[in-house]
């Protein structure tokens, strides 16, 4: 009876391996196979000051949902276009399929981009944008959610795996190398029987959006600092993380 258990228990892992691998293995194909799609008529017309470094910094999300957790990057760089001035200028570009907008600061051509494009796919609009404005994945930021993060909380993170975030994991596939920092904000896990899809694609309660404003701030100033001091060969002297109180 024991080793019965056992071995089921066992046949249940290894069923759950082969599901997470296939749906990885789909998801790749797909963001594959809208790659070569769009990577047709990819002239370039909007011309940017070649004589400036040129970094680009990205709200993954699923556009259209904005308010909800899983969005929360593109409302970040709504905040970020408001600091920069460029609020009323984001445009459609359908050739990256995403809106950008653009700015120019301490020296760099900012290029910020919000993808029209679902979560899983956001990584096809990230390279299209890339290659047109001849972008380099080291200068790319992603700004993104963090379910293993407390609400409020704000960390950095220079490149590596993407620890289960679909849209990163969407970047890391088209762009092919996963060197693109990133800017993670806090969103909590769900609590008693809420499962983490509808948590993720909830909007914030009552409660969190008092504070939102104060993140979204506090994000900003984290990537503005970053953007402009980040040398690539001395982040320690660059603020990693940052946290907004939230009351019990």
């Amino acid at each position: 009876m024991r080793q019965g258990r056992l071995l089921s228990s066992r046949c249940c892992l290894l069923i759950q391996s082969f599901i997470r691998t296939m749906r990885r293995l789909f998801s790749s194909a797909v963001n594959r196979f809208f790659l070569h799609v769009l990577s047709q008529n990819m002239s370039s017309d909007v011309t940017l000051n070649s004589k400036l470094l040129k970094k680009m910094v990205v709200g993954l999300g699923n556009y259209g949902m904005s308010g909800t957790r899983h969005s929360v990057g593109m409302a970040a760089l709504d905040e970020l276009a408001a600091r920069l001035g460029t609020a009323d200028q984001w445009q459609t570009d359908k050739k990256v399929c995403g809106r950008v907008t653009f700015s120019e600061v301490a020296g760099i051509q900012l290029v910020l981009l919000k993808p029209k494009l679902l979560m899983n796919i956001n990584g096809v609009s990230v390279a299209r944008a890339a290659e047109k404005f001849h972008i380099n994945p080291e200068d790319i930021y992603l700004v993104h959610d963090e379910i293993d993060k407390p609400f409020g909380k704000l960390t950095m993170k220079n490149g590596g795996s993407a620890r289960g975030h679909n849209g990163v994991r969407s970047c890391v596939s088209c762009l092919g190398t996963d060197v693109m920092r990133r800017l993670r904000i806090g969103i909590g896990r769900p609590t008693g029987k809420i499962s983490v899809e509808s948590h993720v694609l909830s909007s914030f309660s009552k409660e969190e959006q008092k504070i939102l404003a104060e993140v979204l701030q506090q994000s900003t100033e984290l990537l503005l600092k970053y953007v402009t001091e980040d040398s690539g060969l001395q982040t320690s002297k660059i603020p990693q993380e940052g946290t907004v109180s939230v009351k019990a």
